[in-house]
């Protein structure tokens, strides 16, 4: 039997480790709810009543990611319930000049993060890799800006969408 070939998730000749904004998505395996309560219609950060056992230390790691990494910040985020975005950004200093730690690319901080989350559920939870966009201006920055927060708010239109 001849596996189909994978297309590559990265594009190639891109240093995902030069400053920038990205956009991540992150899916649960097979797609599965389970980052909301049952039940729950919205979850938004900071507001973890609807969140599941697990998106609660989702949302622990997420927050833990910039301690990691000094020249990563996470802009925004939404965890949904099959799958999280995040809007990372790599920065340089004050100075203009890129910070003296190396920096990591999206992958190994993306592959780090979903190892942490891992070993605190005890077993994993998420799809092989994730979707990346890189953010090429900040018209497309604001523009996912706005669509991490509303993304709660059009659960039901989300390609992402499974209903239970």
């Amino acid at each position: 039997m001849t596996l189909p070939i994978r297309k590559p998730n990265r594009l190639s000749n891109f240093d995902y480790a030069k400053p920038g904004a990205y956009f991540i998505t992150i899916c649960s395996k097979d797609k599965q709810w389970l980052f909301w309560k049952v039940g729950a219609s919205i979850a938004r950060p900071h507001d973890t009543g609807c969140l599941s056992h697990y998106g609660k230390i989702i949302e622990q790691k997420i927050g833990e990611i910039p301690k990691h990494y000094k020249n990563v910040n996470i802009d925004n985020y939404v965890i949904m319930p099959n799958h999280i975005h995040l809007l990372l950004s790599h920065y340089y200093d004050d100075s203009g000049r890129a910070m003296l730690a190396p920096t990591p690319t999206i992958s190994k901080i993306i592959q780090q993060f979903k190892g942490a989350v891992t070993k605190d559920i005890h077993q994993s939870v998420w799809q092989k890799s994730f979707h990346d966009r890189i953010i090429r201006n900040e018209k497309e920055y604001l523009k996912i800006y706005e669509y991490i927060d509303n993304n709660p708010l059009k659960w039901e239109e989300d390609c992402f969408y499974i209903s239970t």
